[in-house]
């Protein structure tokens, strides 16, 4: 019974698609800073380029809640680069999830060069981001 209620729980947080990128998030990352000093997270994100769509999971701690803001940008590690998909902001539980549109060249590009792109998520006392983190494989 208790293998049934584990499978249930893993099976409500999966997203959809192949292979997920995913970020540690850290308010030390943030560019230009300063991020949020104790901030932290972690975001996984699925790209599904034949549905058009990105899922994504957030989970923030240590931040101003609920944020006002999470999205994936164009850029390496030194870039304050532009948004490119919006996501969900993490609630005051400081979790988010779900799945947006998203063109479907984009992602390819994101799949083909990950770390050419970040996920950063916003909050009133660090409007230009709280917690940073470049994706990864």
């Amino acid at each position: 019974m208790t293998a049934i209620a584990l499978f249930a729980a893993t099976a409500s947080v999966t997203i959809a698609g192949g292979r997920p990128l995913s970020a540690d998030l850290w308010g030390a990352n943030e560019v230009p800073g300063p991020g949020d000093p104790d901030g932290s997270g972690w975001t996984r994100v699925t790209l599904n380029q034949g549905q058009g769509e990105v899922c994504f999971q957030i989970s923030v701690a240590n931040i101003m809640l609920p944020a006002t803001g999470a999205h994936i940008h164009r850029g390496g590690p030194t870039v304050a680069g532009p948004v490119v998909v919006a996501l969900t902001s993490p609630d005051a539980s400081g979790t988010s999830a779900g799945c947006v549109s998203a063109d479907s060249g984009l992602i390819k590009e994101i799949r083909q060069n990950p770390d050419a792109f970040y996920v950063n998520v916003h909050t009133t006392d660090y409007p230009a981001g709280a917690v940073r983190g470049q994706l990864s494989e």
